[in-house]
């Protein structure tokens, strides 16, 4: 196996290099995505023991030292919502989709050199298939097509650094697209994860206030 790569030439040395890119690039999104979704599960749980507590006073100050105290996505958006708390709704859901925008950038991390792999592995397999036929073309001008032995190296550098180059993109693109779909579907959770939380957090005040309002007029 080794000695058919090394048939390929030295655009294998980038290729090479693509591959391995293409593998961390893949192994770290997979582990970066499991480690969000399981932070995001641990603060959810963490916010809703808040709000189910007894305590309405401070419930918003309690959520927001969480929300400072846990570096997560999730955490950033609803601090931002909360910051809007008291504005008309809209103001409020814009405010959480900024954020989440905002949060864009960090969850697809990696995924632009991913694609670019995507794009230039092909190519680099184009080009060593272009390269190996000159070479191909060039014995022929010399030699003649007397001799097959002398056009096999040319025409296999051309196959080999196809092949490669398609073993390379085709396995990136799946992952690039499933990604890609991944963290948008997650950026959405997000978003509505903090907006369910601003309306639970909205109503268990709202809920305070007209407790409050009651015990108030049966006193007097």
């Amino acid at each position: 196996m080794l000695q058919i790569l090394i048939k390929g030439g030295w655009l294998m040395i980038p290729l090479g290099i693509c591959s391995i890119l293409a593998v961390a690039i893949i192994i770290e999104k997979l582990i970066t995505f499991k480690l969000m979704e399981k932070h995001t599960e641990k603060f959810k749980k963490r916010a809703l023991k808040i709000l189910e507590s007894g305590n309405n006073d401070r419930k918003i100050d309690k959520i927001i030292a969480l929300c400072e105290m846990t570096p997560s996505s999730l955490s950033r958006i609803l601090e931002a919502g909360i910051r809007r708390l008291g504005e008309e709704k809209g103001e409020i859901k814009e405010a959480i989709e900024d954020a989440g925008s905002l949060e864009v950038p960090y969850i697809e991390r990696h995924l632009r050199i991913l694609g670019t792999i995507v794009t230039v592995s092909p190519l680099l397999g184009l080009l060593g298939t272009i390269m190996g036929m000159i070479k191909a073309f060039n014995v022929i001008s010399i030699q003649g097509v007397g001799d097959p032995g002398a056009l096999a190296g040319g025409i296999s550098e051309a196959l080999i650094t196809t092949a490669v180059g398609l073993s390379i993109a085709i396995p990136s693109l799946v992952f690039y697209n499933y990604f890609a779909y991944r963290a948008e579907r997650l950026v959405r959770t997000l978003e509505r994860s903090s907006s369910d939380f601003l309306e639970l957090l909205v109503k268990g005040e709202e809920n305070a206030i007209s407790s409050t309002k009651i015990s108030h007029q049966s006193q007097s």
